[in-house]
């Protein structure tokens, strides 16, 4: 879905944004996106994801940060299972249950299209913060691990429960679950769907940071001031740098290091000149 289809104008309006379980609020160079259904611990839809993939299609280069956060007092319960039952697809409601209906080749395209709700938010062109309260459960976890930084409050607590229903994390969590505390624990964590504290999280590399409940926003408020002081681009070629560093040769990341820094030689000395 491209930002000039009709079809994208309308996922982007409040009332359908609200209909996904979303709330999205700018101020200036920071988005703030909320998982808004606290009745339900802000469980996910098809909707939610296909909604948050129509919110990162509407971002221009002005964004600098990205707070994604939730509702109440978690951050996400993960699927909504109602979306498992098989008759609750009426009225247009598109359901998880629903890829049971389709060919292998139609399900995976339509489980890529769910992925495109997560794989936004590791755009380099701005860092993303996940505020971890509460539950992270399962697609709850995973969105999460998408973002870039995470600061949980000290009740959080993050389950990747695919497993326990017989299924895997499939919206992009793996990578960066392996990324963040290796190979051996993120298996571990998958296979058995135990539960992290958030004590935990920090102690192994899951979260930034861990502050009390209450201190949450003031935390999040701290870490994007200092994201949004230093200059856009620095901030961006440093991102992209870092992002693929794990994946590259050094004599790859050193040339790109070089590069980048020519960039930044120019676009300072420019700055400098008024220009």
């Amino acid at each position: 879905m491209a930002v000039g289809d009709p079809a994208y104008a309308d996922a982007m309006t409040p009332d359908a944004l609200a209909a996904a379980g979303l709330l999205v609020d700018r101020t200036g160079p920071v988005v703030t996106v909320t998982l808004d259904r606290p009745d339900v611990r802000n469980a996910q839809t098809p909707a939610t994801w296909r909604a948050l993939a129509a919110v990162g299609e509407s971002l221009d280069d002005e964004v600098r940060v990205v707070v994604l956060r939730g509702s109440g007092q978690s951050f996400s319960a993960g699927l909504d299972r109602s979306m498992l039952d098989p008759t609750a697809g009426g009225d247009g409601v598109e359901t998880v249950a629903g890829l049971l209906a389709l060919s292998d080749e139609e399900m995976s395209a339509t489980i890529d299209d769910y992925q495109r709700g997560f794989t936004w938010l590791r755009d380099p062109r701005f860092v993303s913060v996940a505020a971890v309260q509460g539950h992270a459960i399962g697609a709850g976890f995973q969105l999460a691990l998408s973002c870039d930084l995470r600061i949980a409050a000290d009740d959080a607590r993050f389950c990747m429960k695919e497993s326990a229903l017989g299924l895997v994390p499939d919206l992009t969590g793996t990578k960066p679950l392996v990324e963040s505390v290796g190979y051996a624990r993120a298996l571990e964590i998958c296979a058995t769907a135990r539960t992290v504290e958030a004590d935990e999280a920090l102690r192994i590399g899951l979260v930034a940071s861990v502050v009390p409940a209450g201190q949450l926003d003031a935390a999040v408020a701290e870490l994007v001031g200092a994201l949004t002081a230093p200059m856009a681009g620095a901030v961006r070629e440093t991102t992209a740098l870092l992002q693929g560093a794990a994946d590259r040769s050094l004599d790859d990341q050193r040339r790109l290091e070089r590069e980048a820094q020519v960039r930044r030689f120019r676009d300072v000395a420019r700055a400098l000149a008024g220009d």
